[in-house]
């Protein structure tokens, strides 16, 4: 019996009993076992991500949380599918989000042919690693201690005259350490009505900041819908904290000076532009960061944002090493390799290469650095001797030969921007720059004799041309701008245009007005067209949507500033009104894919100009004209204040004979 059954060693009223030792476990013990052993290694990897020793391991290199880190970048790249095929993505509009460009051919209105498909890709890509939300924004407190007080920090008044130190926030007033910032002034006799539209614009911007901050802090924008950070943006998934950067004068004009230093020591610690390896705009970068930055060390006199701005711009130098000095159009700050838009061949666009004056100018001013100035008077120059056709500029022209490429001229997309920069230049320069307003002036007196048109129902806008001729009957949205620059130029110098660019400014505003009037949701198309019975409506899907932009709010506020006709002012509240009940959702604020749906989808997507400048015209809409008064600031194409030389004290130029005798001891 002990031969047959071995585990059996004795017997009990004849019935065998197993004995107390056995070789083996049941399979139900083993799956405890190792049901016991896999939750303890749970617990164990956890602790090595999430307690603080680890994330602040002594050693960079070795600490497991920015091993972490690394695998959470390259996630994406590691684990993205190959793009869906077209029939997979359905018939949904094309939508894009940068500023310029034309249907099916520039990714500056269509990013990377379909923002659909970036959006699937993305969302079937998402980091396996990503945590539930990324780390809360710095404060003041933060365990770091405070920031370095910049070495030249300058305390008179934020805005001129305009400031009230009795606003400042008392944690501030007794922080010796760090710069003091100042509150903009609030005037006590404004109409309690404009007051109330004032402050709710101002709840809005705490809204967008604060999701922002929430989900996707230090990344560019913020998918509002889905509450994640959004990584297609024009500047890609790099944490170059793009919302931050665009934001920050807006929260500083509008007196939320914690939210301002929260950004202030996101910029100081973690903003390092030569560390992102893929290719950047030239000119967003410049309009957004650079001009952001140069805002803030003009408002503030806090170094850090200048000595950021030529970082910027120093990583841009080496688009500009082209036969012509025209730069190319994008950059990877990194490698330093330069290219061009595969859709616009050798190409660069007008709107590009002519919107770096105001930002490149100051900031040679302010840190005594010639080197900027010196590329964008090249690019001036190349512009000004050219041969122009017909009196026009066409948007194209090769850095190479500083020959025009396909002759299609425009005031919306691949051209705006250039023009105003003229104007703005002249002013910017307290009128010293007499050959941008000379080359303004011929420029839109060709442009409004061949571009002009008046619709059946006399409606004005700006028609498209190539070839001399009207190529299309359509108004991009980008154009809205122009009611607010012709009466700048109308404004600001007396001669024969004068009272036309006035009659233009008001008729451009009105149409644009009546393309927001004309919709279910009362925000404007992405362009509108005049046809046969259509006039200011869209006729294309992709047309139809709106992405949060400005350029009808900057004109509104230009307007009421210099005519002071309630209107402006009625119309802004309008669209605040509609922002608040069609783009604003739990996350933040969306854009719109069909305006003309009374309950249409959003394209989950808080662009970093909304907060830069849409929050901020319509802010300044309702604020007092002595915040950021026109005749001392003006405003670069992403709504950046910067100060006009010998009239505004804040323009803080730099004492080039202590430059150069820093630069002599060193030596």
């Amino acid at each position: 019996m002990t031969g047959i059954l071995p585990n059996y060693q004795r017997f009990v009223n004849g019935v065998p009993v197993p004995s107390i030792s056995r070789r083996s476990f049941r399979l139900r013990e083993k799956y405890l076992i190792i049901s016991v052993l896999f939750t303890f290694g749970i617990v164990w990897l956890g602790a090595l991500f999430y307690l603080p020793e680890f994330k602040t391991s002594t050693s960079v290199n070795d600490s497991v949380y920015n091993v972490y880190k690394r695998i959470q970048k390259a996630g994406p790249e590691l684990l993205m599918p190959p793009p869906l095929a077209q029939n997979e993505v359905g018939d949904f509009p094309v939508v894009g989000i940068a500023r310029h460009g034309e249907e099916g051919d520039d990714p500056h209105i269509v990013e990377d042919r379909n923002r659909l498909r970036a959006k699937i890709d993305e969302d079937m890509g998402m980091k396996v690693l990503e945590r539930p939300q990324y780390d809360v924004a710095p404060s003041a407190s933060s365990s770091k201690g405070p920031s370095k007080p910049p070495v030249d920090a300058i305390e008179e008044p934020v805005l001129g005259n305009i400031a009230n130190k009795d606003l400042l926030p008392d944690h501030l007033q007794s922080h010796s350490l760090v710069k003091t910032y100042q509150v903009p002034s609030l005037d006590a006799n404004m109409d309690p009505d404009v007051r109330h539209k004032r402050d709710t614009v101002k709840e809005m911007m705490r809204h967008a900041w604060n999701n922002y901050k929430l989900y996707a802090w230090g990344k560019n924008e913020l998918k509002p819908m889905t509450k994640r950070a959004h990584l297609t943006s024009v500047f890609g998934g790099g944490d170059l904290g793009a919302t931050i950067v665009d934001g920050m004068d807006t929260l500083y004009v509008m007196g939320l000076i914690d939210e301002f230093r929260e950004g202030r020591d996101w910029i100081a610690e973690h903003f390092h532009i030569n560390e992102i390896d893929s290719d950047l705009s030239v000119f967003e970068t410049t309009i957004r960061f650079v001009g952001g930055l140069l805002s803030c060390y003009a408002l503030t006199g806090d170094a850090v944002f200048r000595d950021k701005a030529a970082e910027v711009a120093d990583a841009l130098l080496p688009a500009f090493e082209t036969p012509t000095g025209l730069p190319y159009a994008l950059i990877n700050p990194s490698n330093k390799a330069n290219r061009q838009y595969h859709w616009a061949g050798a190409n660069s666009i007008l709107s590009e290469v002519g919107t770096l004056h105001l930002e490149f100018t100051y900031l040679s001013d302010v840190t005594g650095k010639d080197v900027y100035r010196q590329k964008v008077e090249r690019i001036r120059d190349v512009l000004h001797n050219i041969q122009k056709p017909e009196g026009l500029y066409p948007n194209y022209i090769n850095p190479r030969n500083g020959q025009w490429g396909q002759k299609h001229t425009s005031l919306g997309a691949l051209g705006d921007s250039f023009y105003e920069y003229l104007l703005k230049a002249w002013i910017l320069s307290d009128n010293e720059d007499v050959q941008a307003r000379e080359m303004f002036d011929e420029a839109m007196q060709a442009a409004l004799d061949k571009m002009l048109r008046t619709s059946p129902s006399g409606l004005a806008y700006l028609a498209e041309v190539k070839y001399g001729r009207i190529f299309e009957e359509k108004m991009d949205h980008l154009s809205c701008f122009a009611g607010g620059m012709f009466a700048l130029a109308s404004t600001t110098m007396s001669n024969s245009l004068s009272e036309r660019y006035m009659d233009v400014a008001r008729k451009l505003t009105h149409t644009c007005h009546e393309s927001y009037d004309r919709s279910e949701t009362k925000l404007g198309p992405e362009a509108f067209r005049f046809s046969g019975a259509v006039e200011a409506r869209a006729m294309k899907s992709n047309e139809k949507m709106y992405l949060l932009r400005p350029e009808t709010f900057e004109s509104y506020f230009i307007m009421w500033r210099l005519t002071k006709d309630q209107k402006y002012r009625d119309w802004g509240w309008e669209a605040v009104q509609a922002l608040e009940k069609h783009c604003r959702v739990e996350g933040g604020y969306t854009g719109l894919l069909n305006v003309y749906h009374a309950s249409p989808q959003g394209d989950d997507v808080q662009q970093s100009f909304f907060l830069a400048e849409t929050l901020k015209y319509l802010y300044l809409l309702f604020s007092e004209d002595s915040l950021l008064p026109l005749n001392e600031w003006v405003f670069n194409t992403e709504a950046h204040p910067l100060p006009i030389k010998n009239k505004n004290p804040l323009y803080r130029a730099a004492d080039k004979n202590a430059i150069i005798g820093n630069e002599s001891n060193q030596i």
